[in-house]
């Protein structure tokens, strides 16, 4: 079975994205502990990518900066990636 995993507001989760959130359950912790908004700015960043490398990138960014050690840092980056 597969665990219900938060969306943002308006995006949903990509697989790929909760591919590296269910491999690494700290981040997936920060993750749920972030707020809706914040994830949705995560999907959107990561989304936002126009080369397959890129978006790659995000997402192992993702996975890192989303620990419990960098939780402030992961909702203060969705923040700027809203500007």
């Amino acid at each position: 079975t597969s665990k219900k995993i938060s969306g943002g507001v308006v995006h949903k989760l990509p697989a790929d994205l909760r591919k590296t959130l269910t491999a690494a359950p700290a981040a997936l912790t920060a993750w749920e502990d972030i707020t809706p908004l914040a994830r949705n700015e995560w999907i959107c960043w990561i989304e936002d990518a126009k080369k397959p490398e890129t978006r790659n990138k995000r997402i192992e960014r993702a996975g890192s900066d989303l620990k419990p050690a960098n939780a402030a840092l992961a909702a203060g980056r969705a923040a700027l990636i809203a500007k």
